[in-house]
């Protein structure tokens, strides 16, 4: 698929899209005989990983260490595991911490609903 369509389905910028290429996420994107990006249903896969661990707050920075050793193959699983693991625990803290937040949220609306009604 050419770069609209993929920047359509991946929700990426054709400049974000160029971007991660530069930076090495996105590696070994095929060209036509006119030299325009040809990306795969794998390519697809994969931006979508991205897009799920950057929403989930992981650093660019971790993002390309599990990009450079996916790069590695099963060498690196455990290694991959790891990191994956270190970012669900972070994860996990911050969803906790936002449940915080949120009752004390839920506690002040009910404070202020509290007194409409009196």
């Amino acid at each position: 698929m050419n770069m609209q369509r993929f920047s359509e389905l991946s929700g990426l910028s054709p400049h974000t899209l160029r971007y991660y290429e530069k930076i090495g996420l996105l590696k070994h994107i095929q060209r036509n005989c006119s030299g325009h990006r040809v990306y795969s249903s794998k390519d697809l896969t994969w931006v979508e990983f991205i897009v799920r661990l950057k929403e989930t707050a992981m650093p660019l920075a971790d993002i390309l260490q599990y990009a450079r050793l996916r790069e590695q193959g099963s060498t690196s699983l455990a290694a991959r595991q790891a990191l994956l693991e270190a970012h669900q625990q972070q994860l996990k803290q911050h969803i906790e911490q936002q449940r915080t937040h949120l009752q004390a949220l839920q506690h002040k609306i009910s404070l202020y609903q509290q007194q409409k009604v009196t």
